[in-house]
């Protein structure tokens, strides 16, 4: 027997409101608008050069604004401000590599681009505010919520509650839930919050609690093992014309850049997946080639050096190599300058490097507390086998040891591994004397690759320069 969808529609619907088209239409007439001005201003007429400026713009922003979900979330105003500034930003810097790269930038005014960026920056913000206070006057009137009710407890059946009560523009008010089971312990979740779900009775009772609360929304909350309550229930409700959401409980696993897709016709709950595919993974590659290239040229002097001084210092190779295990576990050897005494392992133990350790040199002490040793990782960066940022790689041994202790582990291993990483600049770095120190750097690793980006690569290279001289360098 062949599957096939009962449906042609495609499940995963975008909904959009007449509010977002709006939105997105006055931010496109705001960046036209101040944009003509401006090149009326300071030019006196609109060449071919600026037409082809501001239409990049628009379809970059198009673009930008989707990725970062600019009319598709319901946040503070200081939070969509900053996700704003965040997109704009982004979508200039799209504009000023194109001009750069077909080698037009002569062409345009550096004072009319950066008082664009400026100008058109601050109109959609007060747009956006605008905007934001007409709905609240017009649109937000609690008494014509409707009232919804979900359908099990715990953790994230209150989230839910709390994020719905929280906003306003969904028109629904949480009137409480049901329990699955048979026990009210399902509903305690040790909350504290002031909107605690409130449990009106049990799953027999739905159909009472739909009358009685006028019920026109009912959104299931399931755990992984509760699924099978959702056929019968479902059927119940088609008679009573209620609108059925399904919210299946997949936060009890630890979840790596997971998502939401459709295959022909089937919703696809992607649980772990790396976040580097497709144009990111291109984007992510090149940003490491450029910058591992350029910082090659400028500290080739400092390397040169470093290298001589080891070999007056000991005896011994310059450079120091290791098996470590990559990105999706593939091994590499990586690259470090030798900053100990050559020697063995004790029994074939890996010991890590403490404060004080006897085996470092005189040069190895220094170039370790300036994290000089770090730098031959470049040539490991320029053959693909490391990124600039990432989660470092531990020795194989460490890895052995740590796992079995730490379920997600290796999940860690989604993402290229770097020379510097989110939990470095958060000073998780140097010997890692208990296991909560190695969880804590395990939990930044994966919340790294939860949210990669350019732009948190960009931030976690900035931070660098600080923390990786700090106290833990040794």
């Amino acid at each position: 027997m062949i599957f096939e969808p009962n449906t042609s529609r495609s499940v995963l619907q975008r909904r959009s409101s007449t509010s977002i088209v709006i939105q997105a239409g006055l931010d496109g007439l705001a960046v036209t608008g101040v944009a003509w001005y401006l090149i009326n201003y300071h030019i006196g007429y609109i060449s071919q050069a600026y037409v082809i400026m501001v239409l990049l713009l628009l379809g970059a922003l198009a673009v930008v604004y989707d990725h970062y979900a600019i009319y598709r979330s319901n946040v503070g105003f200081a939070v969509k401000a900053f996700k704003l500034l965040k997109a704009w930003t982004a979508a200039f810097c799209f504009l000023v590599a194109m001009a750069f790269l077909t080698k037009t930038s002569e062409q345009y005014s550096r004072l009319l681009v950066g008082e664009l960026f400026v100008i058109g920056y601050f109109a959609q913000l007060l747009l956006h505010l605008a905007t934001r206070e007409l709905q609240k006057k017009f649109l937000a009137h609690p008494a014509q919520r409707e009232n919804a009710l979900i359908i099990g407890t715990g953790e994230l059946a209150n989230f839910l509650h709390q994020k719905i009560s929280n906003n306003p523009w969904l028109g629904e008010r949480v009137v409480g839930s049901v329990l699955i089971g048979g026990s009210d312990d399902q509903g305690k979740d040790g909350s504290k919050s002031a909107q605690r779900l409130t449990i009106l009775g049990h799953i027999s009772d739905l159909d009472e609690l739909v009358v009685q609360h006028s019920i026109r929304t009912v959104y299931f909350v399931t755990p992984l093992d509760g699924s099978h309550v959702i056929k019968d229930v479902y059927l119940k409700l088609f008679d009573k014309h209620i609108s059925v959401n399904w919210v299946p409980d997949i936060f009890s696993l630890r979840l790596i850049n997971h998502s939401v897709r459709e295959i022909a016709g089937i919703p696809v709950l992607t649980l772990s997946e790396t976040p580097l595919m497709g144009m990111r993974l291109f984007m992510k590659n090149l940003e490491d080639k450029v910058l591992a290239f350029l910082i090659l040229l400028v500290a080739a002097p400092v390397l040169a050096l470093v290298a001589i001084a080891i070999k007056l210092d000991s005896p011994g190779p310059v450079f120091f190599r290791q098996e470590r295990m990559g990105w999706s576990g593939d091994s590499f050897r990586i690259w470090k300058f030798r900053s100990m005494v050559v020697h063995q392992p004790d029994d074939g133990v890996v010991k890590q490097a403490e404060k004080n350790d006897p085996r470092k040199t005189r040069v190895g002490a220094f170039i370790r507390k300036t994290s000089l040793d770090e730098l031959p990782q470049l040539f490991n960066v320029l053959m693909g086998e490391m990124s600039l940022v990432g989660p470092r790689p531990h020795a194989i041994a460490h890895d052995a040891q740590y796992s079995p202790d730490i379920s997600d582990y290796f999940a860690r291993h989604n993402i290229k591994p770097g020379i510097t990483g989110l939990a470095q600049v958060r000073g998780f770095r140097g010997e890692t004397r208990d296991i909560e120190q190695m969880i804590r750097r395990v939990d930044s690793d994966i919340e790294y690759i939860n949210n990669w980006s350019l732009w948190l690569d960009f931030t976690i290279l900035a931070r660098t320069v600080l923390a990786f001289s700090g106290k833990h360098a040794y």
